[in-house]
């Protein structure tokens, strides 16, 4: 059975949990994953990990995301999307007096590093339980503020009250956070509408297999969609070795300074390394130790 990554186009109203638990059912394997969730309201890209692709997991956890979004001017609700219960509402005369330069000014002022206030109603986790359960029970708890980046955030349409925005971000970034804060801004409330993952690391939407169309496909066609573990990791330095080195590796060996080609100690510090054997099959992920000069294991694959 192949492992890797299984770039998929999650439609609206199913959860990403239940999108993994259809895979396990057509793949027929115990262990898939998804790689940051997508609220069920949201639509777009989802890379689920199959078999021994779980281990290479936090590699896309971490990774950046792009978004496309909608966001309505005046209305407030408690989940700070569509899905909520309405908190504060403005009149449209009132939304439609904002200016157009000043809604551009305030969604460009989200560009940069700032600190961000999780919404209550997420799956970040309290004393165990998630916040959008103790939400609907009535606890709101407010996580302290984590540190986020905006890469590009830009105004793709505005057919007040309505705004299209378009945002590539760091992990950990709630765009629904983003339209909460664009309406506190604006004084006129907000909330999300819309939102689409389109990218994730080096995925696009454009890598995506359509949900219509992969739950009409049978086990071995799906398998054939699946990115190997090597070529979805292709943003890491890579080095080849014959079987010499491979055998080190299947018997958990340790990797000596001269066992692999590579110019480590030019590298940043903590920087991983894909080991691949001579048909292009992921061996192992290595760090340079600059103390003993070899290698750590910090993935094995082959054996």
């Amino acid at each position: 059975m192949t492992s890797g990554i299984l770039p998929i186009n999650k439609p609206e109203g199913l959860s990403s949990a239940k999108a993994v638990a259809r895979i396990k059912r057509i793949l027929k394997v115990k262990k898939v994953g998804h790689t940051g969730t997508l609220d069920p309201f949201a639509t777009g890209l989802l890379l689920c990990a199959v078999n021994k692709g779980t281990r290479i997991s936090r590699f896309f956890l971490d990774g950046h995301k792009r978004y496309t979004a909608t966001v309505l001017l005046g209305v407030e609700t408690d989940t700070y999307d569509k899905t909520g219960k309405i908190v504060t509402r403005v009149g449209v005369d009132r939304v439609k007096s904002i200016k157009t330069e000043t809604i551009e000014k305030t969604v460009a002022g989200f560009c940069g590093v700032q600190e961000q206030v999780p919404p209550s109603f997420s799956a970040l986790k309290h004393q165990g339980q998630p916040l959008y359960k103790l939400a609907r029970q009535g606890k709101m708890i407010q996580k302290p503020p984590r540190t986020i980046e905006i890469f590009d955030i830009r105004i793709t349409g505005i057919d007040l009250p309505c705004i299209d925005i378009d945002v590539a971000c760091s992990s950990g970034t709630y765009i629904r956070t983003i339209a909460y804060d664009i309406g506190q801004q604006l004084k006129c409330g907000a909330h999300l509408t819309a939102l689409c993952r389109t990218g994730s690391s080096q995925f696009t939407a454009g890598d995506a297999l359509e949900w219509d169309e992969l739950i009409s496909m049978d086990t071995e066609a799906v398998e054939k969609r699946i990115v190997p573990m090597s070529e979805a990791l292709s943003f890491l330095p890579k080095v080849f070795v014959k079987d010499p080195v491979k055998n080190k590796i299947q018997y958990g060996q340790k990797l000596g300074p001269n066992d692999l080609d590579i110019a480590a100690e030019s590298m940043p510090s903590g920087q991983t390394i894909r080991v691949l054997d001579e048909n292009d099959n992921l061996l192992a992920l290595v760090v340079f130790n600059e103390k003993s000069r070899g290698y750590d294991y910090s993935c094995v694959f082959a054996g």
